[in-house]
């Protein structure tokens, strides 16, 4: 199983700086609170850690808004304290991907401050300008997905620049080709401080349509779905012209290539576009653009077997020899536990869907928290942080509820993440019952079974990196295959909390597996039972 590269089939435990550990007391997490911490993430028997970004940025989308791609926010920390984490993590077998923001920059980065004084600076075309219309009203019907308009006037040049995020997000122009050549460079730089991979934010919208095409609308029947509700205007249009624009597979050409230059390093992409499946298909193909990507289909609202066959199935399909990247939550969306969950709260329900997303084929983004089985946070609006949940509350609360600092010690000050007064954002009571320090010595908590089950797919080959296809079942039972040449299993979950049964007379079965912590099955004559949230793994025959 070593004879391939490191991230197929890894398990990438995501960090959210700003919540994982404060290590001074100001109520914020940062970079030498994740090293205090590495300890723990090597304890989950993750491979690699995705860290949300921490460089130097007004925050006003926390981060994802860039003023130097090449400093360290103070809030998080120096330099010196990354190349100290990059050390601490390597020593402990983990690898490190941070999170770069290639399409657009803070409006205080000094690229756009020198861009929007004048048309006659040596930034003058690095963002995207354009003549209003005849009227003075934007060039097109383009939208931000924060709300309204995607175009901002500025005086000092009298044209608008595109935003596709909030407005002190300007877009970069990146028909320029000198935009492209210096942000390989600043990719670069990270390159050699040793890092072993990229998640690339928003990676297709790096381009624009320079014709300035307007979107056209959408159909009220489709336009729910891409993480956006129908209070959002973004949701009325096809985005066709405002992303994923042909000319973005060139530029990813070019960043793999310099990519390539340092073995091992990986890139990961973030895909949300009118067909995500697809672009995820079209990104990953061959071994010129991205190594994965991973696209919102499986941070839906709701989810059933048949919602998940179909997904996976229809990636698999336009797939090829691209590698997918599976996250079932993120920081962007309500915990899976509130999307999912069923009320009462179940701990077997999170083990299921944990290992669940562990046992598709492809790599794993598993965002914090989710080994514990936290559930979203209810904010109130005085509380609130996120500008998306500001603009559209209350039919819209934003994403300060699962973006809450994680609960270490049940009954310490902040629940172990702070010694400060008041954290960033509010740690909820009901977090506290589910702490590290709550499920550590419980060998049938979230947390052990999380540890347990990743430890158990290792020794699974055909978990880590066999094909898959997906089986006929009853509707609350999601199976299938995963095949390759040292093993080949059925697999089998219960999305009911109710027994459910499976005629396996069609499948060559040896024997069930044990050992992976799940409520298990049972096999006889035939018939595979699977109680409440449980599962089965069994071992076929050879064909």
């Amino acid at each position: 199983m070593q004879n391939y590269p490191w991230w197929r089939g890894a398990v990438i435990y995501q960090v959210y700086p700003r919540s994982l550990m404060d290590s001074n007391g100001d109520g914020i997490g940062d970079l030498p609170g994740i090293i205090d911490k590495l300890d723990y993430i090597a304890s989950l028997g993750v491979d690699a850690i995705w860290i949300s970004p921490f460089f130097k940025s007004p925050m006003k989308d926390f981060g994802y808004d860039i003023s130097d791609y090449r400093d360290i926010d103070p809030i998080f920390g120096t330099l010196n304290d990354f190349d100290r984490l990059i050390s601490e993590a390597h020593a402990r077998d983990i690898k490190i991907i941070i999170d770069q923001v290639l399409s657009h920059t803070s409006d205080q980065h000094p690229w756009f401050e020198e861009s929007r004084q004048c048309r006659e600076n040596d930034k003058a075309d690095w963002y995207v300008w354009v003549d209003p219309a005849e009227d003075g009203s934007p060039p097109n019907n383009w939208l931000s997905i924060f709300g309204g308009v995607a175009w901002e006037w500025e005086p000092r040049r009298c044209q608008y620049y595109l935003h596709n995020f909030l407005k002190t997000q300007p877009d970069l122009n990146f028909h320029n080709p000198a935009v492209q050549k210096e942000i390989l460079s600043e990719v670069e730089f990270w390159l050699k401080k040793g890092v072993d991979g990229f998640r690339l934010d928003a990676i297709n919208f790096c381009f624009h349509d320079k014709e300035l095409r307007n979107n056209p609308s959408k159909p009220e029947a489709e336009r729910k779905g891409r993480g956006f509700t129908t209070d959002n205007p973004y949701a009325y249009q096809r985005h066709l012209y405002d992303n994923t624009r042909p000319e973005n597979l060139d530029f990813l050409k070019h960043l793999r290539q310099l990519i390539d230059q340092y073995p091992g390093v990986v890139t990961l992409g973030e895909i949300s576009s009118e067909d995500s499946l697809k672009t995820m298909a079209e990104y990953t193909a061959g071994n010129e653009r991205l190594h994965m990507a991973y696209s919102f289909e499986l941070l839906a609202e709701s989810v059933s077997p048949q919602y998940v066959r179909d997904t996976v199935a229809t990636l698999e399909a336009g797939l090829g020899e691209g590698w997918p990247c599976w996250a079932i939550g993120n920081h962007d969306v309500i915990r899976v536990m509130s999307r999912w969950g069923d009320t009462p709260y179940n701990p077997e329900q999170a083990k299921m869907l944990n290992a669940m997303q562990l046992s598709l084929r492809g790599s794993v983004c598993s965002y914090q928290g989710e080994e514990l089985g936290l559930t979203e946070a209810e904010i109130r609006q005085d509380q609130l942080q996120d500008p998306y949940g500001i603009t559209f509350w209350p039919r819209f609360k934003g994403r300060d509820g699962c973006r809450t600092p994680m609960p270490w010690q049940k009954e310490a000050t902040q629940a172990g993440f702070s010694d400060a007064v008041h954290t960033w954002l509010p740690i909820p009571d009901e977090h506290r019952a589910l702490a590290v320090d709550q499920q550590a010595d419980k060998a049938d908590s979230i947390l052990n079974h999380y540890r347990g089950f990743i430890h158990w797919r290792k020794q699974q080959p055909a978990l880590v990196l066999g094909d898959i296809e997906f089986v006929h079942a009853d509707d609350d039972i999601l199976v299938f295959t995963r095949t390759n040449a040292q093993q080949q299993l059925l697999v089998a979950f219960n999305f009911s909390k109710e027994s459910r049964a499976y005629d396996t007379s069609a499948q060559q079965i040896s024997h069930l597996l044990d050992g992976h912590g799940l409520v298990p099955g049972e096999w006889k004559s035939e018939t595979l039972t699977l109680p409440g949230y449980g599962a089965a793994f069994a071992l076929l025959h050879s064909r």
